[in-house]
């Protein structure tokens, strides 16, 4: 069996694989009421510097219809969702703020993991004070490529946040699934593994050997921290990096044989099981 004791990058394969692009906005005060509307594959990312504010949203879309933030704190929407911000126009809060857009939108593993709304007081989460420190020069005053290294800025500050995350699920109040997966540490191997080689010709024996678990114990524990059996998980997975793969252009038959797939017809199969249609149909109606 594997050596479950060795560390393992559970963010890089996913973010390799399906990048999430941030892109400043704001910087400074926001006073009165501020709107921020829920665009198709697009999250974002605010820093609260300094100052207290209301956060509201329309009732059952996932997170608190209103909420007090009252000191320093990271507000992290992975997936679209109408918000607003309400500060006192004579005391108006201090800001940074990106959009965050998820390749594959709504459909980007991490973004469909992730609960609908995650705010975190800056003083919980250790290690963010470099980027931070970083990210705020960069927005004090105007310098060349300003804009390309606080984007950058925000997007490690988006890894950092996740990890602290993955290292933190209880605090983070994950549901079943992929995330909840990768916090536990046995699992995470097998879907590291997964996610790394997806075209390898897996089976519940190889996963569970992966993990270090017996078939039994590992399909279980899969089933219980991931919501589905670890066959479904890799026939999702295979046929999200296939959405990548055919908008990027290659054939069928490329993306086929690079999921290991033994023939383009098994993968078509495949592919209708999970996406509802046929590869060659997915792709007349993508725009």
């Amino acid at each position: 069996m594997t050596d479950s004791s060795a560390p393992v990058d559970r963010l890089s394969s996913l973010l390799e694989r399906f990048r999430v692009r941030a892109h400043l906005f704001h910087t400074g005060p926001l006073c009165g009421v501020s709107h921020f509307a829920a665009e198709p594959g697009r999250g974002f990312l605010h820093v609260l510097r300094s100052g207290s504010m209301a956060v509201t949203h329309k009732p059952r879309h996932g997170a608190p219809t209103r909420l007090v933030v009252d000191e320093p704190t990271l507000l992290f929407y992975p997936r679209p969702l109408a918000h607003n911000f309400h500060n006192a126009p004579r005391e108006g809060s201090d800001f940074v703020c990106a959009t965050l857009d998820f390749e594959g939108g709504v459909k980007h593993p991490l973004a469909s993991a992730l609960p609908a709304l995650v705010v975190l007081p800056l003083r919980e989460v250790q290690g963010l004070h470099h980027t931070l420190a970083l990210l705020f020069a960069e927005t004090e005053r105007l310098r060349c490529g300003q804009r390309l290294l606080a984007d950058r800025l925000f997007e490690i500050l988006l890894l950092q946040l996740l990890r602290w995350l993955l290292d933190h699920p209880e605090e983070a109040g994950f549901p079943k699934g992929l995330l909840m997966g990768l916090a536990h540490p046995r699992l995470a191997r097998a879907l590291v593994a997964l996610h790394e080689r997806p075209g390898d010709a897996w089976t519940l024996e190889s996963m569970a050997e992966q993990a270090g678990m017996s078939r039994s114990t590992f399909a279980a524990s899969f089933k219980d921290q991931v919501g589905e059996t670890p066959a479904d998980y890799l026939l999702r997975w295979r046929v999200s990096i296939a959405h990548t793969l055919l908008r990027s252009g290659q054939s069928i038959k490329a993306v086929a044989e690079t999921l290991g797939y033994a023939s383009a017809s098994s993968f078509s199969r495949a592919f209708a099981q999970t996406t509802g249609m046929p590869p060659r149909d997915w792709m007349k109606v993508q725009v």
